[in-house]
C-alpha cells in the first residue's frame, strides 16, 4: 500500500480501536444494564455502525490486509443494523458487541502490531 492509501489505513484503524475500546466501556457496564437501557441499546447499534463503516472502508482500501472474514462480518452487521433497524435482534447485538468485537479487537491488535 503506497503512502496516502497506508496513513488513511492508519488512521481508520486508530478510529477503529478507540471505537472497540468505548463498545468495551460499554459492555462492562452489564448485561442487565444493557438490558434495562433503551439508550444503551441505541448506542450498541451506534457503535455497529460504526465499527461496520470503518470495517467496509480498509477492505475496500486494502482487500488483501483485511481479508479474514470477520471483517465482511462487520459490514454486513452494519448494513443489517442501518437498514433493518426495525428487525434488530437485540440479544444478537448484545453477543456481537459483547463478543465479536472482542475478536475484532484482538486482530486489530495484531495487525497494528504488525
Amino acid at each position: 500500500m503506497k503512502g496516502d492509501a497506508s496513513d488513511q489505513a492508519a488512521r481508520w484503524m486508530t478510529e477503529l480501536r478507540s471505537t472497540l475500546t468505548t463498545a468495551a466501556q460499554l459492555v462492562d457496564r452489564g448485561r442487565a444494564a444493557y438490558d434495562a437501557d433503551a439508550a444503551l441499546r441505541l448506542a450498541f447499534e451506534a457503535l455497529s455502525n460504526r465499527v461496520g463503516d470503518l470495517a467496509k472502508r480498509l477492505v475496500a482500501l486494502d482487500p488483501e490486509r483485511f481479508s479474514a472474514p470477520i471483517w465482511s462480518a462487520a459490514a454486513r452487521n452494519r448494513d443489517v443494523v442501518t437498514h433493518h433497524y426495525h428487525r434488530i435482534d437485540y440479544e444478537l447485538l448484545w453477543q456481537t458487541v459483547a463478543h465479536d468485537f472482542n475478536a475484532l479487537s484482538t486482530l486489530l491488535d495484531q495487525l497494528l502490531a504488525s
